[in-house]
């Protein structure tokens, strides 16, 4: 009877809005909404996982909170005006944002997986500290949420992850081919966790982006 009971899977994805992403501002918007794709593709898939999709935008001008805990199939692709790369990044005030909003609405047995991409270091927070964001993140680890780094090939993407303490990390080249394949990438890793969390078998530490 377990088998029958519904599990929710949380999918917080964070993408950066800053003004450096406007050379691959095409293939970002392309790929969120590719993920989005993904995630209602997954709430078919396993009609026994709830799919809910947080997405956030961010630069140092705004937050954008294009979806709140929204179930996946009551979400659409995202236009092209709604992601308009511009200003600093806010990197620390838009995680630990997102990750307590996310956090205020899961429940006990709920699976999270928190996406976060980047091209840049954290230059313009207001609210947050590395050292607030990564408490959140070492507590919340212990809760069955994933938390995921993708980073651009200028960044120091695993010294960045380890900062955070965030064990799954993925760095890619800033340009059409490489942004393209790293969205790519991402969605096959997220069909991975979802397969696994439908079988109770989580993803070892440090291999979620790991393809045999």
């Amino acid at each position: 009877m377990t088998d029958l009971i519904p599990t929710r899977v949380h999918n917080l994805i964070i993408v950066d809005e800053s003004g450096s992403m406007e050379c691959i501002r095409k293939q970002a918007f392309t790929g969120m909404n590719e993920t989005l794709q993904t995630v209602r593709m997954m709430q078919k898939k396993y009609p026994n996982q709830l799919q809910y999709v947080t997405l956030i935008t961010f630069d140092s001008d705004h937050t954008k909170l294009h979806y709140d805990n929204t179930p996946a199939g009551q979400t659409k692709d995202i236009a092209w005006k709604a992601y308009n790369p511009c200003a600093g990044t806010p990197l620390y005030d838009a995680i630990g944002k997102g990750v307590s909003k996310v956090n205020a609405q899961v429940e006990d047995g709920d699976h999270v997986l928190v996406t976060i991409i980047t091209d840049g270091y954290e230059n313009s927070s207001e609210e947050w500290t590395l050292k607030m964001v990564r408490t959140l993140i070492e507590k919340l680890k212990k809760q069955n949420w994933t938390f995921t780094l993708i980073g651009t090939d200028n960044l120091d993407v695993e010294e960045m992850a380890h900062s955070f303490a965030i064990d799954e990390h993925l760095e890619f080249q800033q340009d059409e081919t490489g942004t393209k394949a790293m969205f790519a990438r991402e969605r096959r890793s997220r069909e991975r966790f979802n397969c696994c969390v439908a079988e109770a078998a989580p993803i070892p530490i440090g291999k979620f982006f790991d393809e045999d």
